[in-house]
């Protein structure tokens, strides 16, 4: 499904909505957070080209048939706080996986979990998704506690499951089933 426009998701607590060129100063609040740069595309510097290159990328996964990225805005005051994300597994679109972060100094208000269930109501209600995965590692409790808010399950432990930086780490499996 190429050509797909990325829709803005209104949700209890926040909004899910398109990248913007004034979403800069989000991806840079954390191109030097420890993890982000790591597990994601974000750039690892503060370079503005990259920066640029990070948000057009975002912008053309939905035309590009391979998912939606969406920048995460708290309600409350229209903040840019986050981003979250689907990318689809398989070609007919039915498993996807999601991934999201949330910038350092808007952690701890549940806009990631507000965001993921945002993400996943829409995914398994209105494309033809059947099953979304999450993956996790053992250590960070805070994103296994966001996910089972969620609604999602964990299905077990996948060993050296994905490469973070230099090594291969375990993940936890999270998943949310259409009923």
């Amino acid at each position: 499904m190429r050509g797909l426009a990325t829709p803005t998701l209104l949700g209890e607590q926040v909004t899910l909505r398109e990248y913007r060129d004034d979403d800069r100063q989000l991806v840079l609040s954390v191109v030097h957070d420890p993890l982000i740069p790591l597990m994601t595309t974000v750039p690892q510097t503060a370079c503005t080209t990259e920066v640029q290159a990070y948000i057009e990328r975002q912008r053309r996964r939905a035309s590009n048939g391979d998912g939606f990225q969406f920048v995460v805005v708290e309600n409350a005051l229209g903040r840019a706080v986050g981003q979250v994300g689907i990318t689809f597994r398989e070609q007919n679109h039915e498993r996807a996986s999601v991934g999201y972060w949330i910038a350092p100094q808007f952690r701890g208000h549940r806009y990631a979990a507000g965001a993921l269930r945002t993400l996943a109501d829409w995914a398994l209600h209105s494309l033809t998704v059947e099953r979304l995965e999450l993956y996790v590692e053992p250590w960070n409790e805070a994103s296994c506690r966001t996910a089972e808010s969620a609604g999602f399950e964990r299905e077990g432990l996948l060993r050296r499951w994905e490469r973070v930086g230099s090594e291969r780490r375990d993940m936890y499996m999270y998943s949310l089933v259409r009923q």
